[in-house]
């Protein structure tokens, strides 16, 4: 029975969990996103997101936990050098897991884990909305300042074409009538 034991095994015996684990998380800070099945996402979620809260804090000793769990020295270099910079003012949820849909193989629903701070796409600075916003205020009210000059215009050039093709049918009937 599985009875409060949250861990998810993923068919695998404990060793080969762990290190695969290891390397996945090394993967995933050194790429800054990886794609792997939905169960191993979910799993290394729940790995890596301590150790990048143990990374805040640069200490001998927090940097002896995390190489304990990332067995590189060179993930554990950029987890606390880069990483835990730019996710120093977050409070926690330092991954995302977006579904790709099924693998062509075995049908295995996919997914790209990737840590936010990274990904430009999503990441939305308060500063750069801000002055998007901004812009598009300006932007819209010059809009509408435009847009009755240009309809004006239009106007102005509607009727002078209605004029010359009056203009133009009269002179054909006058014709047509001095022919006749």
């Amino acid at each position: 029975m599985k009875h409060g034991k949250k861990i998810s095994h993923l068919g695998r015996k404990t060793a080969h969990r762990k290190y695969m684990l290891a390397n996945m998380a090394c993967s995933l800070i050194e790429h800054k996103f990886i794609n792997t099945t939905l169960a191993k996402a979910k799993a290394l979620k729940r790995y890596i997101e301590p150790l990048i809260t143990k990374s805040k804090n640069d200490s001998t000793h927090n940097r002896r936990i995390v190489f304990r769990y990332l067995k590189n020295k060179y993930a554990v270099t950029e987890l606390f050098r880069n990483i835990s910079q730019k996710v120093g003012d977050r409070p926690g949820g330092y991954t995302r897991i977006i579904k790709l849909g099924n693998r062509l193989g075995d049908n295995a629903s996919m997914a790209m884990i990737e840590l936010v701070d990274y990904n430009s796409v999503y990441s939305v600075g308060s500063d750069s909305s801000k002055k998007k916003r901004r812009r598009r205020k300006s932007k819209s009210s010059s809009q509408l300042e435009d847009a009755p000059a240009v309809e004006e215009v239009a106007k102005e050039d509607a009727p002078a074409v209605e004029e010359d093709n009056k203009e133009n049918s009269n002179e054909n009937i006058e014709s047509e009538s001095k022919d006749s």
